[in-house]
């Protein structure tokens, strides 16, 4: 089996880049710019068994997304499931943010699946399992969070037209959209309050505590399963039942 991660160095990225990489699956990792991270990544996905290839291009370009799926078919000739979790973090009101980095967020949050998916081609078959990791924001309002937030909006239609588009070939796209967790991107949005919003979240949740990756990464192993095959095209909410 072969995986294919962006943004898989870190956060709930790797936590699905670490579930899928038993029995000695290949695990492409994608990352744009923290080494660091992108080794520990690696490291752990060798410790869960799996086979880790890094690399390192930038997801937000047509460029860099062929470079990405050009390290892919040197290794393998089909890819089993795609995961499209990189994002670009911007704060503030959409009226003051830099115009260029609010149409960098778009393009890498919500169109950049397109380009991967056209470079992938057949790669991608029968059976394969497409997942956009979104949030809350691409359904609600949150303060300061609009340009992530529209663009999670525009990549979960981005999500329902590729699902009819690719039904025909037995290849389905989910949206996967958990609750706040405890990640680089929510650390860089809200610097100074992230431990306030995931306190409340947790206090708040009907379940009685707060989301864990290993939530969200249970639940797309789970859609991987062929007698879930008739689920597609849909946006799957992992928060407790918190949005209720």
């Amino acid at each position: 089996m072969a995986i294919l991660v962006t943004g898989g160095s870190s956060g709930l990225g790797r936590a699905l880049a670490e579930r899928f990489a038993g029995d000695g699956n290949q695990v492409f990792i994608n990352y744009h710019a923290n080494d660091e991270a992108a080794a520990e990544a690696e490291a752990a996905v060798v410790a869960a068994g799996g086979v880790p290839h890094l690399i390192k291009a930038d997801v937000g370009t047509v460029e860099g997304v062929r470079e990405v799926i050009g390290v892919v078919r040197e290794h393998c000739d089909r890819l089993d499931q795609l995961v499209h979790c990189a994002a670009k973090a911007v704060n503030g009101p959409l009226l003051e943010l830099d115009p260029q980095e609010l149409r960098e967020s778009v393009t890498v949050n919500g169109l950049a699946l397109v380009d991967l998916i056209r470079e992938a081609g057949d790669l991608l078959g029968r059976g394969s399992v497409v997942f956009y990791l979104s949030s809350r924001g691409g359904r609600f309002v949150i303060p300061e969070y609009g340009a992530l937030g529209t663009a999670k909006a525009l990549g979960e239609h981005v999500v329902r037209y590729l699902a009819k588009e690719l039904g025909p070939r037995g290849i389905r796209v989910i949206t996967i959209a958990p609750g706040a967790v405890d990640t680089a991107a929510l650390r860089s949005m809200f610097p100074d309050t992230y431990e306030e919003r995931l306190a409340a979240s947790a206090a708040a949740n009907p379940l009685g505590r707060g989301v864990e990756m290993a939530d969200a990464a249970a639940l797309a192993e789970a859609l991987c399963e062929p007698h879930l095959e008739m689920v597609n095209g849909q946006t799957i909410t992992v928060d407790g039942g918190l949005s209720l």
